[in-house]
């Protein structure tokens, strides 16, 4: 996951920060962690589709409603994950749905490349 100044800054004491932050791709499924404010293990089968989002965005953590979540440490190298059928995830250790998942990584195209099927 990447995390710039200010996330690691805001992020790190709060025990969410780089070294606790992990975006892992596998065969079959990812997971996205960031300490113990998110973690989603989703099958890859259920990655309907996965893009580059261009801009930047102000906030750092985890946070989202209705299916929809960011989950970043930087404001930039974001991509969002769609997911369907919803997959469960973990925010403060409530359960919610997950549909989409937008995270913030050092190399967008590379986990874009490795989320494509086959």
């Amino acid at each position: 996951m990447k995390y710039d100044a200010l996330g690691t800054g805001v992020m790190t004491p709060l025990g969410a920060g780089r070294k606790r932050s992990r975006v892992v791709v596998t065969d079959t499924e990812i997971t996205v962690t960031q300490g113990w404010a998110f973690r989603a293990t989703v099958p890859r089968s259920s990655i309907t589709d996965a893009r580059r989002t261009p801009g930047k965005v102000l906030s750092r953590g985890a946070h989202g409603w209705s299916g929809r979540w960011l989950v970043n440490g930087a404001g930039d190298g974001l991509v969002r994950i769609t997911i369907a059928p919803t997959a469960r995830a973990r925010v403060t250790g409530v359960p919610v749905s997950l549909r989409e998942l937008t995270v913030s990584v050092d190399d967008p195209d590379a986990l874009v490349a490795a989320l494509q099927p086959g």
